[in-house]
């Protein structure tokens, strides 16, 4: 059943905090990077270029929203003592939902006590394990575990606008969120929703998972991401959080609302038995993509732009290429290759938020009618065959 996207809440790197302030920002080939913020932590006592060395970071830059710190509790009928109790990450999923709906032009208040799905990405735990190590233990409170509780992040949204519809979060890593919308699309399909809210956050508050990164060599020196290029050498860490409203598209049309764009198919697999745990298989690749065209009824060859999850990273990208122009590549001339781009290059990688800040681009995308250039990309990967995949990296709108 084809399900459209109606209403975009989104905050980003690089000052995005709404589907027009995304689109502008794309338009210009904005970079959403910077050096770490001390409000997150000082980079000087941890910086030190030598990757080798044990408890330290080799960069000093990544994508950061600001004022995560703000917050009106009683709007959303919630006491400043709860509040303080609550993971941000809470926070800006509440916030998100809110202001996807408006910019749905449905008042959630409409949808109380009715089947409305709650779908969330969320792999990262920053608040809770700062909230409960040992040294704070005085502090906790009677709201400490709701605040910090991963379930909650999507109950919190079901209690708040009084959704009576699955609720749950998704942790498959970088997938989160995609898988969030998949799932979403599925309950539409089956009755169990009547509407769903899908999507995904990802705040980076201390810097011990990106010291654990570095340690595995998996991040950029100069924190940027240099998708499909040449001188891919890792990803940047980003902040992000982004909802999007969900209606069967046969509704959406009777309700007259806008339909940003709509989810013909999806599907879910894993690698299995790979390389290893964290390299990506490009089998598996294929096999997703073939059973996404099937699901949707779409050719190979209609397909003519893929957000891809291009982080950046000198195994990943060529592997994902080869999988997209294998599959794309049926059917297709020379003359019209599939264009290729990643949202990562212009603010980092949002992580459980990356598929959500991929889907909303792409919405925004068909809105439009136009394509934004890709950041950083330079000399083209030699070991991607850009001409034989028949794929096309955009540089300019």
């Amino acid at each position: 059943m084809p399900v459209a996207i109606v209403g975009i809440g989104c905050r980003f790197p690089g000052g995005i905090d709404s589907p027009h302030s995304f689109w502008q920002f794309l338009k210009r080939g904005g970079d959403g990077t910077r050096e770490v913020p001390r409000t997150r932590w000082d980079i000087d006592e941890y910086y030190d270029p030598d990757p080798d060395k044990p408890g330290r970071i080799y960069t000093r830059r990544g994508g950061f929203i600001d004022n995560i710190d703000s917050f009106d509790p009683q709007f959303f009928g919630i006491s400043p003592r709860e509040a303080a109790f609550m993971d941000p990450q809470q926070r800006l999923l509440l916030e998100t939902t809110w202001e996807a709906f408006e910019d749905a032009g449905i008042a959630p208040g409409k949808w109380a006590g009715r089947e409305v799905g709650v779908y969330i990405g969320l792999f990262t735990h920053d608040y809770e394990n700062m909230h409960m190590q040992g040294s704070e233990r005085i502090g906790l409170g009677p709201h400490s575990a709701t605040g910090n509780s991963t379930t909650i992040a999507a109950n919190r949204l079901s209690h708040a606008f009084d959704f009576k519809g699955p609720s749950m979060v998704i942790d498959t890593a970088c997938s989160s969120s995609l898988v969030a919308v998949h799932l979403a699309c599925r309950a539409l399909e089956s009755g169990e929703a009547r509407l769903a809210v899908a999507g995904g956050v990802n705040l980076q508050l201390v810097p011990e998972m990106t010291m654990s990164l570095c340690q595995a060599s998996m991040l950029s020196p100069d924190g940027r991401c240099k998708s499909f290029d040449a001188r891919a050498n890792g990803y940047a860490r980003a902040d992000g959080v982004g909802m999007v409203v969900l209606k069967p598209l046969a509704e959406a049309l009777a309700d007259g609302d806008t339909v940003y764009g709509v989810v013909l198919g999806s599907a879910v697999n894993q690698d299995g038995r790979s390389n290893g745990i964290t390299v990506p298989d490009g089998a598996a690749q294929r096999s997703v993509l073939r059973a996404a065209l099937r699901a949707a009824g779409v050719a190979p060859s209609r397909v003519s732009y893929v957000e891809a999850h291009g982080t950046g990273t000198p195994v990943g990208d060529p592997i994902e290429a080869r999988a997209l122009g294998e599959v794309l590549g049926e059917g297709r001339a020379a003359a019209a290759p599939c264009l290729l781009g990643s949202v990562k290059s212009n603010f980092g990688h949002t992580e459980s938020a990356a598929g959500i800040a991929g889907l909303i681009k792409l919405a925004l995308m068909l809105q439009h009618g136009q394509i934004p250039p890709n950041l950083h990309f330079e000399t083209p990967n030699p070991d991607i065959a850009f001409d034989a995949l028949r794929l096309r990296v955009p540089t300019a709108l």
